[in-house]
């Protein structure tokens, strides 16, 4: 079972031309691929479909994960594009300027122009 499959995360936007110009402008991704269903970008070698609902946003869990090889420098080059990070203050999770140690993973959560959680992370 699953032998020759490929994954993708899958993201709504309640503004596709809005959403599109939003990951080229954050991530610099080109789409991958473009039709009726809606849009693929590719990052990090995982495919993420962007597609037109109206029900974007209102999921207030994670809803894509990045884990980088450098979060400082990631995080960096975020805010540089205008990214603000999430501030949370939950029993096992409370942010500093943003981020979160847990267990020695940093964390930080943002929110993409559709108001669909993306958390970044650096593992230990």
């Amino acid at each position: 079972m699953f032998d020759k499959v490929q994954c993708y995360g899958v993201l709504p936007a309640s503004d596709l031309e809005r959403a599109v110009k939003w990951w080229k402008d954050v991530f610099g991704l080109e789409p991958d691929m473009t039709d009726e269903g809606g849009v693929m970008f590719q990052i990090g070698g995982t495919a993420v479909l962007v597609y037109e609902t109206q029900f974007a946003g209102t999921a207030k869990n994670t809803a894509f994960g990045i884990d980088t090889d450098d979060f400082d420098r990631d995080a960096a080059a975020l805010r540089e594009r205008g990214i603000s990070f999430l501030d949370y203050d939950l029993p096992g999770v409370k942010t500093v300027d943003g981020v979160a140690d847990l267990a020695g993973m940093r964390t930080a959560w943002f929110n993409d122009s559709e108001g669909n959680i993306i958390a970044i992370g650096q593992r230990p």
